[in-house]
This record gives C-alpha cells, sequence and structure tokens, in this order.
C-alpha cells in the first residue's frame, strides 16, 4: 500500500512498534480467531507463523513487541493473544466510519459484514449525487455530501477519526481535504489517485489495478521461466528487455 505526502516514523506512535510488525499484526489475528473459533487452546509459533505467512523468528520477534513471549514446550495462548493484538489495534473499543462514495465499489463495501466484528461501525454513506440521497444501502440511508462536515462532527460518541473513500480519481482530493477539515484523521483510500494530507493524518491507499498488475509481472515471470528464458518485457524498440530491480527480484519501474 501507499501513502499520502504524510510520513510516519518508523515505530508506531504508541509504544514503539515497528510499523512492519503493525502491518502483520491483522494477519496474526485473522489466524488467532480462525483458532479460536475452533476452540484450539493454545498454538506454537511455528504453528501460528504458517498460517499467518510468516517465519517463525519473525512472529516471535513482533510478540516480543507486545511482551509476549509463549511458555516452552505450550506455545501461545490464543484467547490471550487475539485480546493482546485486539487492543494494540484498538479494535477493543468502537470505531464510526463514514464511506465517501456510494457506486458499485461504496456499496460493496458497505454490505462487508466483517466490518462489525471488528470494531468498525458504518456510522453513514455519502454521495455527491441526489438522486442517491435516501436510498438505503446495506440498511442505511445515503446522505448528501453537503452534510458531510456535520456528520463527521455530530456523530456520537465523539465524532468521525475514520473516513474510507471510494469516490472517482477527481473528486477523491477535494473530499479528502474536507474530511481532514472536519477533524478526521485517518483515511482509507480506495479512489486511484495518491491523496495529499497535512501531518498527523494517516492514508492508507487501495489500488487494486496496481496490485492486478504487480500479479501479471509475476505471471510473465513464472511463464517465461517455464519456457526457459527469464522475465521478458517489451521496451520503446520492440525488443526483448529484462526490467528488474537491484535484488534481481523487483521490477526496476513499478506503475505509480
Amino acid at each position: 500500500m501507499a501513502t499520502g505526502r504524510n510520513h510516519r516514523p518508523a515505530a508506531s506512535r504508541g509504544r514503539g512498534i515497528p510499523e512492519a510488525t503493525v502491518a502483520r499484526l491483522p494477519l496474526y489475528l485473522r489466524a488467532l480467531t480462525a483458532l479460536s473459533e475452533r476452540s484450539v487452546p493454545t498454538v506454537s509459533s511455528e504453528e501460528l507463523a504458517a498460517a499467518a505467512g510468516v517465519n517463525s523468528a519473525k512472529l516471535r520477534k513482533d510478540f516480543s513487541y507486545l511482551g509476549s513471549y509463549g511458555t516452552r514446550g505450550v506455545g501461545y495462548d490464543v484467547e490471550y493473544l487475539v485480546y493482546q493484538i485486539s487492543r494494540e489495534l484498538g479494535l477493543t473499543q468502537d470505531w464510526p466510519v463514514v464511506i465517501v462514495g456510494i457506486g458499485n465499489l461504496g456499496a460493496a463495501l458497505a454490505n462487508y459484514g466483517g466490518f462489525a466484528s471488528r470494531g468498525f461501525r458504518i456510522a453513514a454513506l455519502i454521495d455527491a449525487d441526489p438522486a442517491m440521497t435516501g436510498k438505503q444501502v446495506a440498511g442505511l440511508p445515503v446522505r448528501h455530501s453537503d452534510e458531510l462536515e456535520e456528520i463527521i462532527r455530530d456523530t456520537p460518541p465523539n465524532g468521525v477519526s475514520i473516513g474510507v473513500i471510494a469516490t472517482p480519481a477527481g473528486a477523491a482530493q477535494p473530499v479528502c481535504d474536507r474530511l481532514v477539515e472536519a477533524g478526521v484523521t485517518s483515511i482509507l483510500n480506495f479512489a486511484p489517485t495518491v491523496l495529499s494530507v497535512p501531518e498527523g493524518v494517516d492514508v492508507r491507499k487501495v489500488d487494486l489495478s496496481i496490485e492486478l498488475q504487480i500479479l501479471a509481472f509475476h505471471e510473465q515471470r513464472k511463464a517465461g521461466e517455464d519456457a526457459g528464458a527469464g522475465p521478458v518485457t517489451r521496451g520503446g524498440s520492440g525488443k526483448p528487455t529484462t526490467e528488474t530491480g537491484p535484488d534481481g527480484d523487483i521490477p526496476a519501474v513499478m506503475p505509480a
């Protein structure tokens, strides 16, 4: 994922946890939740690492930042880790969220059932199209964008601090500016553009087209290897050229 202009330090603001570790905590939580639903009481670092898709040494290092070291010969207590990681991620409290842009993607996000179980409450759906105003989506009426500031300010208990942007690219920055001005300090951006935000505002960008392009690169690479050749791309001259980064694995130029 990419971010806008804001830059956070290498360690998270709360307890000096590295950002790379923070990014893996949801993976551990998902794996632990699955174990909890199967009534598994304990799990070894190797088993949990495999379920989360990381190596066990990295997992143990990550958990050391939480002050959780497990018990030799027993492993980690699943329920306690679920609570511990949920608390660290801020999921033990209610987070009201607004979604701006209720097209196909925005409506799909509104209908996603996984938010509530993870501590996120969809407080409002907002769209600039007057024809959308009042329509029911996922049990909520769509409200006009003229009400955005009022919604951010007056949503109980303390207003809205998280906004989701699912608008077309051209509308995303103006919407972002209004969200920030109204008091939103965390934004999840699905619009295909990079947002500029002031210090103190966090942006997470989800660009499905970029993820697909990266997958296409790897598919092309695998096809070349199957054919007994390296990864091949076409340069401006039409001749095959190999484009790899300094580590020989990542393309030197990826779509921005």
